[in-house]
């Protein structure tokens, strides 16, 4: 089983940018699809963007299509999210998770997704 752990949030401005990583660890991290979520007060967690094994092709919700950009790097067992133009309805906790399968991360399958971490949290306040 793959274990990740994210970190970089903090506390930007409106129209800021911040970078998220996601550090992978135990099973080998190119064999997973692996995708970025959020969770705000409140709400429920919702899909991001997620990127195949090989990192060449990558998804996105529309609420942050244009201005979030998921990559990852296999040799160092990391992905990231970057995030610009953020805006206050960004604020919430930030997750990886990975899956065998690109669906089960798109659709946010639970069941499937494996290795979350604790998360970091993001506000966007003036």
């Amino acid at each position: 089983q793959v274990h990740l752990m994210e970190s970089g949030g903090g506390l930007v401005q409106p129209g800021g940018s911040l970078r998220l990583s996601c550090a992978a660890s135990g099973r080998t991290f190119s064999t997973y699809a692996a995708g970025w979520f959020r969770q705000a007060p409140g709400k429920e967690r919702e899909f991001l963007a997620a990127t195949i094994r090989s990192g060449s092709s990558t998804y996105y919700a529309d609420s942050v299509k244009g201005r979030f950009t998921v990559a990852r790097d296999n040799a160092m067992n990391m992905m990231y999210l970057q995030m610009n133009s953020l805006k206050p309805e960004d604020t919430a906790v930030y997750y990886c998770a990975a899956a065998e399968k690109l669906h089960s991360i798109v659709v946010l399958d639970e069941a499937n997704l494996e290795g979350w971490g604790q998360g970091t949290l993001v506000t966007v306040s003036s």
